[in-house]
């Protein structure tokens, strides 16, 4: 398996799953041209993908969703309640109906050779989702945009082999910074985003002998700064797991502005 973020920020998402013979993504959040751009130098054929996974459906996660339909036509997955919003925000109808199909969380499908489990995260939309993907014996996730996690949460992302978790911000940048008091109230509460301490907890939580890659994903261009979310999620990662653990996983930044490396399970 492969998992790659074409981009991950505030400012938009969308991060490519590939199997041994199919290729996913999860959600649309940058310009179509950005995603074309971004698959083919992957050796992707826009066309060809089996699906279109969509976390939930705020800007930043299918701002780009609609003309990439338009032009590429590929399947999309959500629960019902995020496609109803989708439908609402295609004021052009530039989505075929007939592409959209509706996944029920906590219950696994398939495309192509993935299997697939949608699982419920705590978050300010109708119905957001995390997304685990596995192929053979190999399992990967995507799980950002949670205010907090639980025991589900920690359930669901048990005998991973990579991730990519949301680190959002930095709880003191966010409190001394810009944003107006209730934007902070909000990305600070249970249904906003998970600061850079409590995804370190998340993967001493969710730590294995099989789990290797941790990609920090949506870091806040206002409220963090790459090397402190590393910096900060390595330090929970050496105070609350055992050494051997948090030295085998290797601990990488999602970038917003270009892909990240490519993180191959063999």
């Amino acid at each position: 398996m492969k998992l790659t973020s074409i981009a991950s920020g505030s400012s938009g998402n969308c991060t490519l799953i590939s199997g041994n013979t199919t290729d996913i993504l999860v959600d649309a959040g940058i310009s179509c041209k950005r995603i074309k751009e971004s698959l083919e130098a992957l050796g992707v054929v826009p066309e060809r993908l089996g699906a279109l996974l969509i976390t939930h459906e705020h800007s930043d996660h299918v701002c780009g969703l609609f003309i990439f339909e338009k032009r590429f036509h590929v399947p999309i997955y959500a629960p019902q309640e995020t496609l109803d919003e989708i439908r609402r925000q295609d004021k052009k109808g530039e989505i075929d109906p007939e592409l959209m199909h509706p996944v029920t969380t906590d219950e696994w499908f398939s495309v192509g050779d993935l299997s697939i489990l949608a699982f419920n995260n705590l978050h300010d939309a109708a119905c957001p989702v995390a997304y685990r993907v596995e192929c053979e014996d190999k399992a990967v996730a995507v799980c950002t945009d949670l205010g907090n996690y639980t025991g589900y949460t920690v359930r669901n992302l048990l005998g991973l082999d990579a991730l990519l978790i949301e680190s959002n911000h930095d709880l003191n940048m966010l409190q001394v910074g810009p944003y107006p008091y209730q934007l902070k109230r909000r990305v600070m509460s249970d249904y906003g985003h998970l600061s850079n301490e409590r995804c370190g907890q998340l993967l001493c939580e969710i730590a294995n002998p099989r789990l290797k890659y941790a990609l920090l994903g949506h870091l806040s261009q206002e409220n963090n700064i790459p090397q402190l979310a590393l910096d900060t999620v390595r330090t929970e990662l050496k105070d609350g797991m055992e050494p051997s653990l948090a030295q085998q996983i290797y601990i990488l930044v999602a970038k917003r502005d270009e892909m990240t490396e490519t993180i191959e399970i063999r």
